[in-house]
């Protein structure tokens, strides 16, 4: 089976996918560049053996990062502890294989070439692809799989933690849908959901609109990312949700990578 490492500013996530392309399982830990090789093993390991596998079981590792210096020990633990060499997107054997139709292509993150090969092999025409994350990505993908770009907005914790740490007198408040639909607030803190439920709904679907514009053709809209279904019964402006895109662009860019060497 295929060991797919997704490594986020956030978190990384870990996803056993079978030869099938089907995800097994997968696990999720809180992105630090310090963390060893020996400290991913003994936890991956342990986690392996939870859901009924081992080591041996792991045949295959991609990685796809946002974080340059997480990447050598996560090189390491595919060498040291599964006998692997991994490939990492985006370099090598895993070359993209996608026009990546921009102005600086060597500048566009991992995750967001992946969500476009995966977006474009699980859905027809254009695509514009949100994936919520620490930073909120909209991904523009042509009917033909080229990636043409998009918009970097500040993530909806981010918004949050930014808000409250200036403010002396706000609270935290949990990032969920308010109680009504109503958006004139009677306390601080219903005033504060509202604020950044409804305003992030009221950016998406503006953006979205904008996009979709400028395009000129039919689009549709996939949205991935942990707070995906947070917003999906309050705004119609999403298509499908596909909660493992990043994970699934891994997989078909190994099966291709793979396939090509052989």
């Amino acid at each position: 089976m295929l060991l797919a490492i997704d490594a986020g500013n956030t978190n990384i996530v870990f996803a056993l996918v079978g030869d099938d392309g089907a995800i097994r399982t997968r696990w999720r830990i809180t992105t630090d560049p310090r963390r060893t090789a020996d400290e991913y093993a003994v936890w991956l390991v342990q986690l392996l053996a939870l859901e009924g596998f081992s080591k041996a079981d792991v045949t295959g590792v991609i990685i796809g990062t946002v974080v340059p210096r997480a990447l050598h020990n996560l090189e390491v633990l595919a060498s040291k502890y599964f006998g692997v060499e991994p490939l990492v997107a985006g370099q090598g054997a895993a070359a993209w294989g996608v026009d990546l139709d921009v102005a600086e292509p060597a500048t566009v993150g991992a995750d967001r070439v992946l969500n476009a090969i995966a977006g474009h092999a699980l859905h027809e025409g254009d695509l514009v692809v949100i994936d919520f994350g620490t930073a909120t990505t909209f991904d523009v993908v042509d009917y033909s799989g080229a990636y043409k770009g998009g918009i970097i907005a500040p993530g909806i914790n981010l918004s949050l933690d930014a808000l409250v740490s200036a403010a002396a007198k706000l609270p935290k408040v949990a990032i969920e849908a308010p109680e009504t639909a109503s958006v004139i607030g009677r306390t601080t803190e219903t005033q504060m959901h509202i604020g950044i439920y409804w305003g992030y709904v009221a950016m998406m679907e503006g953006l979205v609109a904008r996009m979709k514009a400028e395009i000129g053709r039919p689009v549709t809209v996939i949205a991935t990312g942990g707070l995906a279904t947070l917003f999906d019964h309050h705004t119609g402006i999403f298509d499908a949700i596909e909660s493992d895109l990043t994970i699934q662009g891994l997989s078909m860019l190994y099966r291709r990578s793979v396939g090509a060497a052989h």
